[in-house]
C-alpha cells in the first residue's frame, strides 16, 4: 500500500499535525533521495525519508506503511530511525551553546540561564585578564 508522505510523517508522529507536515513539503524540508517532495509524493516500503528540523536532518527508513495515526509504542513497527550519530552530537552541541547566541525574538534570558552565561564567562575569561598591574608601575618608575 502506497500513502501520501505528508500523511505518513504524521501518522508516524515526526509532526505534530499533517498541516505542518505538508507545510515541511512545501518548504523543501521533506527530502527523498536529496531532493525536496511534494505533499501528494507516495511511499512505500524501503523508502528512506529525511526531515530536515534545524539545527539537524533525521533519516528514517520505511518499514511498513499507514493511513492512521499510531501509540507512540507501536512507531518503531513502521519505521526505522537511521539518522548519524553526528547529527545528535550537533543537536547536544546545540542544546549546550543555546544560551550563549539566543536567536532574535527569544526574550530576555532565565535566571538558569543568566547563572549559565556567568558562570562560563567566569570559567573561560578568569585567567586571560589577568593582569599584574603593580609590576607594570615599577618598570616605569626604573626608567
Amino acid at each position: 500500500m502506497e500513502v501520501r508522505i505528508d500523511k505518513w510523517l504524521w501518522a508516524m508522529r515526526v509532526f505534530k499535525t499533517r498541516t505542518i507536515a505538508t507545510e515541511a513539503c512545501k518548504k523543501g524540508r521533506v527530502m527523498m533521495g536529496g531532493l525536496p517532495v511534494k505533499p501528494s509524493r507516495t511511499v512505500k516500503e524501503g523508502d528512506i525519508i529525511e526531515v530536515r528540523k534545524p539545527p539537524i536532518t533525521y533519516s528514517f527508513r520505511v518499514k511498513a506503511t499507514t493511513q492512521n495515526r499510531l501509540g507512540a509504542k507501536l512507531v518503531p513497527d513502521y519505521l526505522e530511525n537511521i539518522t548519524p550519530q553526528s547529527q545528535y552530537d550537533l543537536l547536544e552541541m546545540t542544546r549546550i551553546s543555546g544560551f550563549v547566541d539566543r536567536r532574535k525574538g527569544m526574550g530576555r534570558p532565565t535566571k538558569r540561564e543568566g547563572r549559565e552565561m556567568s558562570r562560563f564567562k567566569e570559567d573561560t575569561y578568569a585567567d586571560t585578564y589577568f593582569l599584574d598591574w603593580e609590576d607594570d608601575d615599577d618598570e616605569d618608575l626604573d626608567d
